[in-house]
């Protein structure tokens, strides 16, 4: 069934103040990326995708580096780490003259999607309720807290795995922990909520059944398992990345790029692609990548921070380090690096060269071997080599330095003064041959 009706305003309040202690890491869990990307920042861009209306983030005490990657969303202070009830008690300033409905999420869980957050908006508008708690089924609910519906197929609360009875364990329907409420009814509830519990700490999931004993309703919005994955440890990060990469590969498959083996290309959330992209097996694409129509990159390619444009050929064993272009046509062969460095249209590399710190002008060749020696030590500098040049094997460009259009530069040649155009460089001793020394220097080393 389609729905029709405009949806309330979204206001997105996402947790971040936990400690974290199992990631056995100084960065913040939140922080830890997935697919290229700061955990938070996925669930901040879901909210995005959702045309939310404001979005506060509840941070912990010293956590400058979170408010730096959750920016510019508004950030508030924890300053205890009391629970979620508390925690979203934090929010209240930023949001009390918020109306319409206010949705609770995770930090650490970046799996979240836009569509599962309008699909509770969608829940609750329909049903009138005053909290939606997002449900699923897992294989084994043996850890998750478990949702219990009433006869008249509302929620009427929710059990801790470890409280729950034998019957209630029964029960496979399971919390994902994301919550949404109507915003005239959250602040009241929260007002409500206790800390007579084991832990000490003001459940958020307590409003369930502060909301049915007031009279409210509380329902549930069945969503996939994926989607409500909580990020604890490195294993389960580890997790979250094999299903971050299969989500983006599908979403670029279907945009029309062809990954010969797909489970061993790996990508970023950010990677920008055009049609007809032809991608071999084990190729990293980092962050920042924009590739256009047509380009082909082959195996065992590493990009990162680049822009490469329509019908280029990159690789095998390719290395495109950031700050670099590769130009329409443009060819980058094995074992090449390219770094912060702009190969131009129809120019070609085609193996074992480093190109550092350079503009490698449209339809030139470099050949096999060469260098452009940008650091003298103490400090980087820039290589031009003009349309059209070629440039031989094994030659080492000392930068700064300047090969003209059409110049060439033979091979085996160090060059340390700029070469004009359609000049031919030499910078290498003259050839000598000594009649007889190889058999003389092989009699001697027998004797011996």
């Amino acid at each position: 069934m389609i729905h029709k009706d405009p949806l309330p305003p979204l206001a997105c309040i996402v947790l971040t103040a936990g400690m974290g202690t199992r990631m056995k890491s100084k960065l913040s869990k939140v922080l830890h990326p997935v697919a290229g990307v700061p955990m938070l920042r996925h669930v901040l861009d879901a909210c995005g995708a959702a045309s939310a209306d404001q979005v506060t983030v509840v941070v912990g005490p010293d956590a400058q580096e979170v408010t730096k990657i959750a920016a510019p969303h508004k950030c508030v202070i924890q300053e205890k780490p009391l629970g979620t009830g508390d925690a979203v008690k934090a929010a209240r300033k930023a949001l009390v003259d918020f109306a319409g409905d206010i949705l609770v999420l995770f930090g650490d869980g970046p799996l979240v999607t836009a569509k599962t957050m309008r699909h509770m908006q969608i829940k609750r508008q329909t049903t009138n309720a005053s909290v939606v708690v997002a449900g699923f089924s897992p294989e084994n609910p043996a850890a998750y807290g478990r949702l219990i519906i009433d006869e008249t197929g509302n929620l009427s609360e929710i059990i801790e795995a470890c409280e729950a009875t034998p019957e209630q364990s029964d029960v496979k329907l399971c919390n994902g922990g994301i919550m949404l409420f109507d915003s005239a009814k959250l602040w009241p509830l929260l007002d409500q909520l206790n800390n007579d519990n084991a832990k000490k700490e003001f459940f958020l999931t307590d409003c369930v059944a502060l909301a049915q004993k007031g009279g409210d309703t509380a329902v549930v919005a069945m969503i996939s398992e994926e989607e409500v994955l909580g990020i604890n440890t490195r294993i389960e990060l580890a997790y979250a990345e094999k299903l971050m990469q299969r989500r983006l590969r599908e979403k670029a498959m279907l945009a029309g790029v062809t990954m010969i083996d797909p489970d061993s290309v790996f990508l970023s959330a950010d990677t920008r692609f055009g049609r007809d992209i032809v991608i071999a097996p084990h190729v990293i694409i980092g962050s920042g990548v924009e590739i256009a129509d047509n380009v082909e990159i082959r195996a065992f390619t590493h990009v990162e921070h680049v822009k490469i444009e329509r019908g280029a050929l990159v690789g095998p064993f390719a290395r495109i380090r950031p700050h670099s272009q590769i130009g329409a046509e443009a060819h980058i062969g094995n074992f090449v690096e390219v770094k912060n460095s702009v190969i131009s249209q129809g120019a070609k590399v085609n193996h074992l060269s480093y190109i550092g710190d350079s503009t490698v002008g449209a339809k030139a060749n470099i050949g096999a071997g060469t260098i452009t020696a940008n650091y003298d030590g103490f400090a980087k500098h820039r290589t031009e080599i003009g349309e059209e040049a070629s440039i031989g094997s094994n030659a080492v460009l000392v930068a700064p330095v300047k090969v003209g259009d059409g110049a060439q530069v033979a091979a085996g040649s160090v060059i340390t003064k700029e070469v004009p155009g359609d000049a031919l460089a030499f910078a290498r001793t003259k050839q000598e041959n000594k009649a007889g020394w190889a058999k003389r220097l092989r009699d001697k080393k027998s004797k011996k």
